[in-house]
């Protein structure tokens, strides 16, 4: 301390008789320092949920890992349809593979739970790249169609890389509710990232080179990403010892009411895909429906990352239930902006739309870690996406239906009055609090 600011003032004490006086040292006040610059600010929880160690190293194997699932639809419709000239069958194609996902996604996340993680996502993975890889060669030599049924259906052993990752920040910050739901947020805009550039990526690659170049891209990034992240055994969550007599998370207090949310969240977002293919391309432009699309998942991921810095609420389903309302009201949006024929202000309208959608999963997320035990978190995630996947199937037909027979712009009632559903189902049911782990 310099010299200047120090000053002497006399101690004065009494020990028995005796009288003591000393030199006490005083200080003159000095200003507090300023905080370095960078350190703080509203991102300043993303900075420290990457600050644990090993955090950065799973994330990255795991975007690597994820970024896939965005191409391998887009992928596949463009290799089929370009080889056999059939948009019906690559549909068909595509949308049996995601049926048979449904299905053998929760199991394969239920030994993901009971089994760990690398010694389940490896040889998954590898499973599904192998189906993909056969379904190039068999477009690519004019197999049967069968075949192509078959080659697709096989990745469906894909893991939930996703819900991977969430499982290992809700071990790392276990009893951290802030953490958590900041982690939850930056997956959440994980997501919508992957989604919007997996599709861009995959268009790209399958017109610049050559037509199976999405798919083939997509199963390297896949099995490279899986290998980075079991690699990182440090962070991976403990098998917890599991009991016969363990319920599936099915079954749990507030979990079907959970996944009817996720259900119709889902249909918020298949409908909304399909009216806005139908609605751009009735107006001739049809080619500029992905960046309008584009802009939506953008949307969420900003939004996602601002509400991640956010300090969340006590009640996380007091949360969901403001941000399903929020979802509900910016969704009119859109059916607003297409009454005017506009593309760009139906481009604006789901920019500002999507900011609901983000908020949305990461605090359904959230109320689900609270609901499923750590031992079938895992399962419990994978079984919310299954209900999302099944929530825009039904969305996309029915947004596809409403396109059709109706004027086009009528179609945006569709993700309206499924935002509705799902506010409807928030208001009538109340999840109740964290389930506890089976005993060991």
């Amino acid at each position: 301390m310099p010299a200047q600011a120090r000053s002497f003032s006399p101690f004065l004490a009494v020990s028995g008789d005796v009288l003591i006086v000393a030199d006490r040292p005083t200080y003159a006040y000095e200003p507090r320092q300023r905080p370095r610059p960078g350190r703080s600010g509203r991102f300043s929880p993303y900075r420290r949920l990457f600050a644990t160690p090993g955090a950065r190293a799973f994330t990255a194997g795991n975007l690597l890992a994820r970024l896939p699932m965005g191409m391998f639809s887009v992928s596949a419709v463009m290799m089929i349809a370009g080889s056999r000239g059939s948009y019906a069958l690559a549909g068909a194609v595509t949308a049996t593979g995601l049926a048979v996902t449904a299905l053998v996604a929760p199991w394969t996340a239920r030994l993901v739970d009971r089994h760990g993680q690398a010694r389940v996502a490896v040889p998954a993975t590898a499973v599904a790249v192998l189906g993909s890889l056969a379904l190039l060669l068999c477009v690519r030599y004019g197999a049967p169609d069968w075949t192509l049924f078959a080659a697709y259906a096989a990745t469906a052993t894909t893991p939930n890389t996703g819900g991977m990752s969430r499982a290992r920040w809700a071990h790392l910050h276990r009893g951290d509710p802030a953490a958590q739901h900041t982690a939850n947020s930056f997956e959440q805009a994980a997501d919508e990232l992957c989604f919007m550039l997996g599709p861009v990526a995959a268009a790209f690659l399958c017109t610049a080179l050559f037509p199976e170049a999405g798919t083939l891209t997509g199963a390297i990034l896949l099995m490279t990403g899986v290998l980075i992240f079991a690699a990182q055994r440090a962070t991976e969550p403990p098998v917890a010892p599991r009991t016969t007599t363990a319920r599936s998370p099915l079954r749990l207090p507030g979990m079907p009411a959970l996944l009817a949310v996720f259900l119709a969240t889902g249909g918020v977002f298949g409908s909304m895909e399909v009216v806005t293919l139908a609605f751009a391309d009735g107006l001739g432009h049809g080619a500029a429906a992905g960046p309008v699309l584009a802009l939506q998942a953008a949307g969420s991921c900003v939004a996602g990352l601002l509400y991640g810095s956010a300090r969340p609420a006590a009640s996380p389903h007091r949360r969901l239930l403001v941000c399903v309302a929020a979802m509900t009201l910016l969704m009119s949006v859109p059916l607003l902006a297409a009454s005017t024929g506009s593309l760009p202000a139906v481009a604006g309208a789901l920019l500002l739309a999507g900011a609901a959608t983000a908020p949305t999963m990461v605090t359904g997320m959230t109320l689900l870690q609270r609901v499923v035990p750590q031992p079938q978190l895992n399962e419990g995630m994978t079984l919310a996406v299954t209900a999302i996947l099944g929530g825009i199937a039904a969305g996309a037909a029915t947004g596809g239906w409403l396109a059709e027979h109706t004027h086009p712009a009528s179609g945006y009632a569709a993700p309206v009055a499924a935002a509705a559903v799902a506010l409807l189902l928030c208001l009538r049911t109340r999840p109740q609090g964290t389930t506890k782990a089976p005993p060991s």
